[in-house]
């Protein structure tokens, strides 16, 4: 589910929790050279690495991090 999340954002840093304690003290540039598999392995110990709120759509579709205009349009 994570790694669909991130191709749908076209990119792994769109689900990542940047601001979260966990991520500083590992550091961006030793999560920018994690491989796809070392990171997901990752975020499955840490999931405080996840942006949150994370919602998955039966559609398949995911919702990251708190929009309120995208959350709105995706959701009412």
């Amino acid at each position: 589910m994570l790694f669909s999340a991130s191709e749908q954002y076209g990119d792994r840093k769109y689900i990542l929790n940047t601001s979260g304690i966990v991520y500083r003290s590992i550091g961006s540039e030793v999560i920018k050279k994690m491989s796809d598999n070392e990171l997901f392995q990752k975020l499955f110990v840490e999931p405080r690495l996840i942006k949150r709120p994370f919602l998955f759509k039966p559609d398949k579709f995911f919702l990251v991090g708190f929009k309120e205009e995208k959350w709105a349009e995706e959701l009412l």
